[in-house]
């Protein structure tokens, strides 16, 4: 199977007819048949490594201001506790544990609603641990290559750039220019995925720019699942490109 990481956006994204919807579509269509998707959202970023073990997983609305129509969307996927076990297994030197505390957030149902809008396979969702380095994170990713051999699509949902101080400002001045803090961090992360370069994702993230490009990481770790869930034999692409609300890149990625 091949491994994505999805620039995912706003909210709105999911009731949204726009660039970034369109591809998602065209991007689930063009997909072999998975067997189960493991999706790592920038949305569960908490203390531990845990996975979702509710079947079905709950539907969650973690955002705030939006309107109506949002909240009242359900994403029905089944849960699989299959699954969740089996990652709980390779992550077993991270103690890694179930949990029937979250579901499937913003990050993850967004996305899928598009890529797989009959929620016809079962999705299990991984945290992201707060406390880890970048490049546990990338070795975690490596950890869960074998899934890719048994079906599973690996789905990791953030954004490239997300500095949202900057993103509502544009919001509010109608002002769409793209800085050059964003603009020089994402084609760097784009020669990053490209070279398959790891070591420059996982440090590339200290200068100034990537301060800017995101002052949390939380939006930014997902990219480093993904990564290391690929191999140096994958060919890379991006499925969608482009900015929204000045700074904030929607790019996507996939390998293999």
């Amino acid at each position: 199977m091949p491994v994505l990481f999805i620039g995912h956006g706003s909210p709105m994204n999911a009731i949204a007819d726009n660039a970034w919807t369109r591809g998602f579509r065209a991007l689930g269509d063009a997909l072999p048949k998975a067997r189960a998707i493991l999706a790592v959202s920038a949305h569960w970023y908490v203390d531990g490594t845990l996975l979702t073990a509710n079947d079905p997983p709950e539907t969650i609305h973690d955002f705030g201001g939006f309107p109506r129509e949002l909240y009242e969307i359900q994403y029905p996927a089944r849960g699989s506790t299959e699954l969740a076990k089996r990652v709980e297994t390779l992550l077993a030197s991270r103690e890694a544990a179930l949990s029937s505390d979250w579901g499937l957030d913003h990050g993850t149902w967004t996305v899928l609603r598009h890529m797989r809008p009959a929620a016809d396979l079962p999705v299990v969702q991984l945290s992201i641990d707060q406390r880890l380095s970048p490049a546990e994170h990338l070795a975690i990713g490596r950890a869960l290559e074998p899934l890719r051999d048994e079906g599973i699509l690996i789905v990791a949902s953030g954004n490239v750039t997300h500095n949202l101080r900057h993103a509502f400002r544009s919001m509010q001045t109608g002002d769409q220019t793209r800085p050059a803090w964003a603009a020089q961090f994402d084609h760097e992360i784009e020669a990053a995925v490209m070279q398959h370069d790891d070591q420059r994702l996982v440090s590339g993230i200290t200068s100034d720019h990537a301060r800017l490009a995101h002052p949390s990481l939380d939006h930014y770790l997902p990219l480093l699942y993904a990564a290391g869930a690929s191999t140096r034999d994958d060919a890379v692409s991006f499925p969608t490109t482009g900015w929204d609300l000045g700074s904030l890149s929607m790019r996507s990625i996939r390998f293999g």
